[in-house]
C-alpha cells in the first residue's frame, strides 16, 4: 500500500457524509457563516459546527474571521490534486440531484436577505425607506397590490382548503370564494378565520366526489394548495376539480417540487414525492388542461420542508 493510501481513506471518509457533500456545494459557491449553512442544510448550528471543523480539519475548507463571526470557503484549486480529484467525483454524484436543488434555492434567499441587512446596517437610504414604508403602512400592502391582477368579479374555489389560509388571502380581492375541506377540525379553524368576510363560505365536502362541491362550472378559478401530493391518482383529481369550472376558467396549483424525502410517505401520508415541471404538464394532458406556467417559488429562509411550486393550469 502506498504513503498517500490511509490519506486518501481518511480523505474519502470525511467526503462519506452526505451532509458535508451539500455543505461543500454551498462552500465552492459562496462564503458563508456557520448559521447561514444551518439554514441552506435545514440543520441545527451546532450540527453544522461539527461537520465545518471535519472539513476544515481536513483541508477542504478554508476559514476566515470577520468580527465575532468565523465565515467558511471551499477553493477546489487549493486542493491537493488528489483531494481535488476526489471532490470531482463525489460533486458530480451530488450535481443536480433534489437535495441539491433544494440546497441551491435557499442559497439563494439566504443571500438576498444578507443584502437586505447589509442595506439596513450600513444605513442606506433604500434601507430607511422600507422602514419608513413598512411604518406607515405596513408590511402587506405590496402584495396585496399585486393581488389586484386578480378580476374583482370571480367566483373561486380553495379545494382541500384546510385551516382557511389561502381563502382568507383571496376573500379580499374576489366576489365570491368557496371553501371546502372533508376533515372536521380543519372546517372549525377555516370557519373562525374566515368569519369576517362576508363572500366566503365553508363547506364540508369531497371535490374527489364532487360533495358539497356545487354545479359544475360554477367557478372562474380553484385552488390546490399542498393537496396533490397526498393523493393517489392527481390527475383524476385535476378533472374533478376542473369540473367545477367553467370553459376558460383556471386552477391554480400550489406543491411541493419533485424531492427525495420519502420518510414523508410513512410520517405525513405522502403519495408522491412532489411534482417536476415535466409530471405536472403529463397529468395536465391526461386531464385535457393546458399548463400555461410551472413556476419555482421563493423560499422562506427559515423554511425546512422541499422547495415549492406554482402551477397554473386552464379550461378548453
Amino acid at each position: 500500500m502506498s504513503n498517500a493510501s490511509p490519506a486518501l481513506l481518511a480523505l474519502f471518509a470525511v467526503l462519506g457524509d452526505l451532509v458535508r457533500v451539500r455543505m461543500l456545494r454551498l462552500l465552492e459557491r459562496e462564503e458563508l457563516g456557520v448559521g447561514e449553512v444551518a439554514k441552506c442544510v435545514q440543520l441545527p448550528q451546532a450540527t453544522v459546527s461539527r461537520h465545518l471543523k471535519a472539513l476544515h480539519d481536513a483541508s477542504f475548507i478554508r476559514k476566515r474571521t470577520d468580527g465575532p463571526a468565523s465565515r467558511y470557503r471551499m477553493q477546489p484549486e487549493l486542493l491537493e490534486p488528489f483531494a481535488r480529484d476526489a471532490w470531482a467525483l463525489v460533486r458530480r454524484a451530488l450535481e443536480g440531484s433534489a437535495s441539491d436543488a433544494d440546497d441551491q434555492m435557499r442559497l439563494l434567499a439566504v443571500l438576498r436577505h444578507r443584502r437586505t441587512d447589509a442595506k439596513s446596517f450600513f444605513g442606506r437610504v433604500g434601507g430607511s425607506w422600507s422602514a419608513l414604508r413598512g411604518e406607515l403602512f405596513g408590511d402587506r400592502f405590496t402584495a396585496e397590490g399585486l393581488h389586484a391582477f386578480l378580476p374583482a368579479d370571480w367566483a373561486m374555489v380553495d379545494l382541500g382548503c384546510g385551516t382557511g389560509e389561502l381563502a382568507a388571502e383571496l376573500a379580499p380581492l374576489v366576489k365570491r370564494v368557496v371553501a371546502i375541506d372533508r376533515e372536521g377540525a380543519m372546517l372549525e379553524a377555516a370557519r373562525a378565520r374566515l368569519r369576517e368576510f362576508p363572500n366566503a363560505s365553508v363547506r364540508h365536502g369531497d371535490f374527489l366526489t364532487g360533495e358539497g362541491c356545487g354545479r359544475a362550472g360554477s367557478f372562474d378559478a380553484a385552488t390546490m394548495s399542498l393537496v396533490l401530493h397526498h393523493l393517489r391518482d392527481p390527475a383524476e383529481a385535476l378533472v374533478r376539480g376542473a369540473r367545477l369550472l367553467r370553459k376558460g376558467g383556471v386552477l391554480l396549483v400550489i406543491d411541493m417540487v419533485e424531492h427525495e424525502r420519502s420518510e414523508y410517505r410513512a410520517t405525513m401520508g405522502h403519495q408522491h414525492l412532489g411534482f417536476s415541471a415535466k409530471k405536472m404538464e403529463s397529468l395536465a394532458r391526461t386531464a385535457k388542461l393546458t399548463m400555461c406556467s410551472y413556476r419555482v417559488l421563493r423560499p422562506g429562509v427559515g423554511a425546512k420542508g422541499p422547495g415549492l411550486f406554482a402551477a397554473l393550469l386552464r379550461v378548453g
